[in-house]
Formats: structure tokens, C-alpha cells, sequence
């Protein structure tokens, strides 16, 4: 491997590459079982002779660092290395902004899947059409597009947002074209990108509470201040809202986490009054796709005749996180800046990936895959909804939910420690106050059931029933 070595310091060449090599294995940046380069070329590349290189080596060799093995080469003994400190010992002195000390550690949802993993928000990736998407890909490789493998543009691959809009606009009922249609690698970016283009520090953006907690934290991190608003049983009280507040970031078709839809009194009090306060909406239908009784919901977009709302949309609940695509459907005014405020954070979204990714929808391939995963996630949401019902009465009241990849339910007293404890028995799920700022926060907890085989739903809420021990006595 090519190594840094600095002759600059006007010290002997010998002793300076003795100093650096064994420096570079003690402190774990050349590993065991590494190769050095050749003396020849390293004398060359340092404009220094070979002699002087060979004797840096013989010295590590007879201090043990290195090993030679004839015909092969000079490699680093195994033992030699140290674990590397952070930074190399050296300690920054620049502090973050404030606002980053109000973002708490990373969730549990990047930890190792647990025996029984009731997480919130976490597809079946057992089911992803592992075939059909490795046929694409390779399509797109074979093809030898060049254009795929060079910068891309800002607003996404031109056949994704044709695919997109098609689907959204006979899917959703989203009335849009390609040219409405920016790519993003998800929801979080899409929230992002567009509060850089209408909010400036200070200014208050409103927020579900409960609500999903990252985009209210990204919000504090650009230095904008989250309102966060109540909700009710027909989903935000836009009363609520202060006044002043430019954004409103709300999940209407399934709220996260209470699961609860938004009437369509509440949706269109809500549009008349961004449109009195000059506000944008960013509505985030996430995974609507999965809705299993009743007629679909009207988006806000398609009730919105005055252009004020942004919809936002994922394939991370559909396919997988993994793919880093959404998208959003911006009023025609908002899109320049939208996709210069792309530009400038991540330039553009895989290409091969977003190329794949538009004939999966345009070959039906992604409403198959829908409908597929709809029927498993129906059967899985009645089951738990069916146990909690019939095994937690007097711990836990089911929110009524119709959608989605998660089922809510109240408690009757505070279940964080059983939360805590679940933990500890393989069971990993998130309590409701989680998701709150305002006090009281909800008691209850929420139950994801997207990457829990069907099977396993039984065997893991049994195993969380005994955890509660015995209802009290509440006459």
C-alpha cells in the first residue's frame, strides 16, 4: 500500500522512515498482514536510496514490526499494532452549535435485530424482489450507460419522475408532472431541502406532537424553532398553530405513531389556514400504500387549489431504506430553488439505482410488489391487534388504525420500565413518550410489525404480556 512518508523535517532519511512506518503500525493505521512497498519503489518514490530504505526495514524486522517472506514481499508482523487513538491523540478546539447538544444518541433503530423486533417504521426486507431488482440492474450495467456513471442531474433521473408522477397521480390522485417531481435520498432530506429554502433562523415551523422525532430535530439543528401541536382524535388542532409559524410538517393519511388519519374537516381547516398565514405543509404520506379498510384518503395535495403543499413520499417503507430514494411534488414556484438547494447538498441521487428503480414502476414490478406486501402486513396488523385485545386488557387500549406498518396502544400507566425490561428479554419496541415534548406525555406504546415474521408476532407479545404482570385494580 502506498504510505505517507515526510522527509522534510530535516532530520536522517533512515531514522525518518524507521520513525513513521513503526508509528503507522502501533497506531493501527498499516495493519497485520499488510504489505509494504518494495524498497526499490519506496526509494524511488522518496528520492532516496535503496540502502537507506533497506535499512529502515532490517531495523523493523529485528524489533519485530515486520517479516519477510521471500518471493512475496515485506509484511507487518501480527501482535506489532496498537489500537488507534481518536484524531491521532490530537483534540479539536471548536465547539458545535447549540443546537446540536438537543439531538439525543441514535435510535434503536440502527441497532442489531432483536429476537422479537417490534421496532416502528421497519419493512419485511425478507420480502424485497431481490430477482427482479438484481434483472434491472444489471439491464442498466449491461447497457454500458455512460450517462449513469457520470454527475447527475439535481432533480432526479428523468424516467423516475416521469414513473413517479404516473404513479402518485393514479395511486394518490397527486396531480403532477415529471417537471413538479424532485428526487431526494428520503423524507428527512426532502424536509431538509425545503426548510433551507423558506425558513431563516428564528423563523417557527409546527409540528405533530407526538410526532416523528427527526424532522423536529433537524429543524432545531438549522436553527428554527419547532412548535410542537397537539393532536386530537381527527389528527392536528390547526387552532393550535401559532401564527407566525412559515412550515407545517404533518403525516395526514397515518399519523406517526398514533396511526390515526386526518378528517377531511381537518384537512381542509388546515389548507384555508396556511393559505391566511402565507405557510407552506409538508405532507409526508409514508406508507399509505398499506391502507386495509375503507376507501383511500384524499392527500392534501390533491384538496390544495392554492398551491401549498409539498408531498412527500419514500420508497423506504415500500422496498428499503437502503435505497436512499424519495421524492417530493413541490408547487411549480418552489422547484428552482428546491433543486439548487440539491445541488449544493448532495449534487444528485444514485443514478443506476433511480434508473432501476423507474422501470421497476414502469414494468408494474413496484404495484405487484405493493400489493403483495399489503396482504402479509394486513394479516400481521390484525394479529396484533387481535392479541392485544384479547391478552392485554387492562394494560393496553389499541389506537383504531386502518393503515401502515404499525399499530399504537394507551396504557394504563407508564410503561417505560417495562419497555426497559423488554429490552432485556430480546424484545425491542418504542413507549408512546418517545415521540412527545408536551407534558403529560402519552402513556402507551407502539408496536411495528413490518420486520416481524407473522409467526413470530404470538410468541413475542406473550412474551411482553408477562412483563406487565397483572392489571391493577382500577375500581
Amino acid at each position: 500500500m502506498e504510505i505517507h512518508i515526510d522527509l522534510s523535517r530535516g532530520r536522517g532519511y533512515r531514522d525518518a522512515i524507521y520513525r513513521q512506518i513503526r508509528a503507522a503500525i502501533l497506531d493501527g493505521r498499516i495493519q497485520a498482514g499488510e504489505a509494504l512497498p518494495p524498497s526499490r519503489e519506496l526509494a524511488q518514490r522518496l528520492a532516496v536510496s535503496r540502502t537507506t530504505v533497506s535499512a529502515a526495514y532490517d531495523r523493523l524486522m529485528a524489533e519485530g514490526f515486520l517479516q519477510a517472506r521471500v518471493g512475496s514481499g515485506t509484511f507487518v508482523r501480527a501482535g506489532s499494532e496498537r489500537q488507534s487513538a481518536t484524531s491521532g491523540g490530537r483534540v479539536t478546539e471548536a465547539r458545535p452549535l447549540a443546537e446540536w447538544d438537543d439531538v439525543p444518541e441514535l435510535p434503536a433503530a440502527f441497532a442489531p435485530a432483536p429476537e422479537f423486533d417490534f421496532r416502528a417504521g421497519v419493512p419485511d426486507l425478507s420480502r424485497f424482489p431481490f430477482d427482479t431488482w438484481r434483472r434491472l440492474v444489471t439491464r442498466q450495467i449491461r447497457a454500458s450507460r455512460a450517462d449513469l456513471l457520470t454527475y447527475g442531474d439535481p432533480q432526479g433521473h428523468p424516467g423516475l419522475r416521469v414513473a413517479i408522477a404516473r404513479h402518485v397521480g393514479v395511486a394518490r390522485d397527486v396531480r403532477a408532472g415529471a417537471a413538479d417531481v424532485v428526487i431526494t435520498s428520503g423524507a428527512q432530506q426532502t424536509i431538509d431541502l425545503v426548510a433551507r429554502v423558506l425558513l431563516r433562523r428564528g423563523d417557527l415551523a409546527a409540528v405533530e406532537d407526538p410526532g416523528y422525532p427527526p424532522p423536529r430535530l433537524l429543524l432545531t439543528t438549522l436553527g428554527v424553532r419547532p412548535v410542537p401541536v397537539p393532536m386530537d382524535g381527527e389528527g392536528i388542532v390547526v387552532a393550535e398553530i401559532p401564527a407566525g409559524c412559515r412550515l407545517v410538517y404533518v403525516t395526514p393519511s397515518h399519523h406517526y405513531p398514533l396511526g390515526t388519519s386526518m378528517s377531511l374537516e381537518r384537512r381542509l381547516e388546515l389548507l384555508d389556514w396556511a393559505a391566511r398565514h402565507d405557510a407552506v405543509i409538508l405532507e409526508d404520506d409514508y406508507d399509505t400504500e398499506f391502507r386495509y379498510t375503507g376507501r383511500p384518503l384524499e392527500p392534501l395535495h390533491s384538496l390544495d387549489s392554492r398551491g401549498r403543499v409539498v408531498y412527500v413520499g419514500s420508497f423506504s417503507k415500500v422496498l428499503s431504506p437502503a435505497l436512499r430514494l424519495g421524492f417530493m411534488v413541490a408547487p411549480p414556484s418552489l422547484v428552482p430553488s428546491l433543486v439548487k438547494a440539491k445541488y449544493l447538498s448532495t449534487w444528485h441521487s444514485p443514478n443506476l439505482e433511480q434508473a432501476a428503480l423507474a422501470e421497476f414502476i414502469d414494468e408494474g414490478g413496484f404495484a405487484r410488489h405493493i400489493r403483495k406486501m399489503r396482504k402479509t402486513y394486513r394479516e400481521r396488523h390484525e394479529l396484533v391487534r387481535e392479541v392485544l385485545l384479547r391478552d392485554f386488557g387492562g394494560v393496553l387500549e389499541p389506537i383504531p388504525s386502518d393503515a401502515g406498518l404499525h399499530l399504537s396502544a394507551y396504557a394504563t400507566r407508564d410503561p417505560r420500565d417495562v419497555v426497559r425490561a423488554a429490552r432485556d428479554a430480546g424484545i425491542l419496541l418504542y413507549p408512546l413518550s418517545w415521540f412527545s415534548v408536551r407534558t403529560p406525555r402519552p402513556a402507551g406504546l407502539v408496536f411495528g410489525y413490518g420486520a416481524l415474521p407473522t409467526a413470530r408476532i404470538e410468541p413475542g407479545l406473550a412474551r411482553l404480556r408477562a412483563l406487565f404482570g397483572e392489571p391493577r385494580d382500577t375500581a
